[in-house]
């Protein structure tokens, strides 16, 4: 489906869904298509980022709205996560705090259909507290599962008519893993083409997307930081 707006493309989202949010810092934040979430007015969210939002737009927005109950992230207290840090310590929002590496492997195990699996990763820490334990060749690992979204909101640099993508460099990060581990992927792009792209330059086939949504001036989020740092 190809959607005239950020809003059209998101549609309605059920309370209580699980949203995986593509982006990692200032890079590849779907930030159009996050505040079409926030107007939805759906609540008791899960957010998967990697992060918990810059400055007081995009994810931080919606966190600031009060409709996330609980956000799985790898850095919840970056520079510029006030938002988080205040809702956090005021106790309004349960932070579930994951290896990066092992947030990104949860997502894809999500994609590929891998209920667990065994890492030794956060193996002997405060992170692996009430989690299964076994030890493989010497090492104590732990058991992680699977993460799934009911919707993903995605950025990309370019898509086709069939819903395949290409992202720009580094702000393709968590995008491309987090199209495969959603019940419904909405994909926003700057650049819309009506012909096939071609296949040696496809990152993420069109068969994981369900809607695309050209934004054709995304909002550039380090540009942003600094206007609500002034």
């Amino acid at each position: 489906m190809i959607a005239t707006s950020s809003a059209e493309a998101v549609g309605p989202v059920p309370d209580g869904a699980v949203v995986l949010i593509g982006g990692f810092g200032e890079a590849g934040n779907p930030t159009e298509l996050v505040h079409a979430l926030i107007d939805t007015r759906a609540r008791h969210l899960t957010v998967v980022n990697n992060n918990a939002g810059n400055g007081r737009r995009g994810l931080a927005a919606l966190l600031a709205t009060g409709q996330v109950d609980k956000i799985i992230c790898s850095y919840p207290r970056g520079s510029h996560s006030q938002v988080f840090d205040d809702l956090y310590r005021a106790g309004k929002i349960a932070l579930e705090l994951v290896p990066q590496g092992t947030l990104a492997e949860r997502i894809r195990a999500g994609g590929a259909g891998v209920a667990a699996f065994f890492t030794r990763t956060a193996a002997g820490t405060m992170l692996a507290a009430d989690k299964e334990t076994r030890e493989f060749n010497g090492h104590l690992h732990v058991l992680e599962t699977a993460i799934r979204g009911d919707l993903a909101l995605i950025k990309a640099a370019r898509g086709d008519c069939f819903g395949n993508l290409v992202f720009n460099k580094a702000a393709r990060n968590f995008n491309p893993v987090m199209c495969t581990a959603a019940e419904r992927t909405v994909v926003q792009v700057q650049e819309l083409l009506h012909e096939p792209l071609d296949p040696e330059l496809i990152v993420t086939p069109g068969i994981y997307v369900d809607c695309v949504v050209r934004i054709a001036d995304p909002v550039r989020e380090h540009e942003f930081l600094l206007s609500d740092a002034q």
